[in-house]
């Protein structure tokens, strides 16, 4: 067998229906869209979920559930969180913040800083952050260090 010799199945393919070609091609007049109402239109037929007038499912159907539109922006704050541990790294007395951390590459820049107290912390840093989990600051305090909020926040 050559690739000369492959065709379609016999019927797979038909030709193809030229529509609007005169009344005696049977396909003439109004090319085999009826008469008037929107499926003869040339912007005709209806969308998928178009019911024939009928209620749509999706209006039937109870809402659940919230969604966050324009009117209720509320929303939270987005924290990169650093532990403890990996603010080791850092000499003694140095000062810590978030400019300091993205150039080190433990956060990503633009995002307020939480610090949490996950880990030990053997000298003494000061450390500037938008919010401290109160392990953390407590740590921090104990190693001689300062905990200095840049941002006030509520839950800090």
């Amino acid at each position: 067998m050559n690739l000369k010799d492959l065709k379609p199945a016999r019927g797979s393919t038909h030709r193809k229906r030229r529509v609007g070609r005169g009344i005696g091609s049977g396909h003439g007049k109004t090319a085999g869209r009826g008469h008037k109402g929107l499926g003869s239109r040339s912007h005709g037929n209806t969308p998928p979920s178009y019911e024939g007038g009928q209620m749509p499912l999706q209006r039937r159907l109870p809402k659940q559930g919230f969604r966050r539109t324009l009117k209720n922006q509320a929303r939270r704050d987005e924290f990169a969180i650093v532990n403890l541990g990996r603010l080791a790294d850092f000499e003694d007395g140095a000062t810590v913040d978030s400019a300091a951390l993205a150039g080190r590459g433990l956060i990503p820049r633009g995002l307020k800083v939480k610090v949490l107290g996950d880990g030990e912390l053997k000298h003494r840093l000061t450390v500037r952050a938008d919010a401290f989990s109160k392990s953390a600051r407590e740590k921090i305090t104990a190693s001689g260090g300062t905990a200095e909020l840049v941002t006030p926040t509520v839950n800090s």
